[in-house]
């Protein structure tokens, strides 16, 4: 594991198997020759459709443009992500159980994050993490945190969280009495 302020480059580091990382790849070539098990990250990016069901930034309706510093600070750590999709060679949720269509994997789970924890995005994307980028499936082994060159929390700050939003909203009695009280559940 990278110790101190050691920061290699993503082509320096390699997974728990020994892979080396992909280059960034949102605007790579389809074509283009990867070397080793980088064609895993890149085909969850390329031909899957996860990326597309996720919905972008939309801000809250007469928001007020204030919040405090924590909440940028939050935000930001998951903007560090440069895409190397190390996180989704290593999950073994993808890569030993081959959950592809049912399984978003910790690369969304990072950009979901990012959207949903902004305090002034108005959209809500717990439903999509339960029914259609099974977050459940998820049984935070850390393996995703651990081979992150840019050292992002993403157990911890980001799926986690997520997990607690998909539980409070769906999972959570108390939350269902209130919804029902005050008529949230009524169509």
């Amino acid at each position: 594991m990278l110790g101190g302020s050691e920061r290699p480059a993503a082509a320096d580091v390699q997974d728990a198997d020994g892979l080396a990382a992909a280059e960034r790849t949102d605007h790579g070539d389809a074509d283009q020759e990867l070397s080793g098990d980088q064609r895993f990250g890149y085909r969850c990016f390329v031909e899957l459709p996860v990326n597309k069901k996720i919905p972008p930034f939309k801000p809250k309706a007469g928001a007020d443009w204030k919040f405090y510093q924590e909440d940028v600070d939050r935000v930001q750590e998951f903007r560090k992500c440069i895409e190397c999709f190390l996180c989704q060679n290593v999950c073994h949720v993808l890569r030993d159980h081959d959950k592809y269509e049912q399984f978003g994997g910790p690369r969304f789970f990072v950009r979901v994050a990012g959207l949903e924890m902004h305090p002034m995005d108005g959209v809500s994307r717990t439903k999509l993490l339960k029914d259609e980028l099974g977050i459940g499936l998820c049984n935070i082994t850390k393996c995703c945190t651990e081979v992150c060159p840019e050292d992002i929390h993403i157990t911890d700050n980001a799926i986690i969280p997520l997990k607690e939003r998909v539980v409070d909203e769906f999972y959570d009695p108390l939350f269902w009495i209130v919804r029902k009280i005050r008529g949230a559940g009524k169509s």
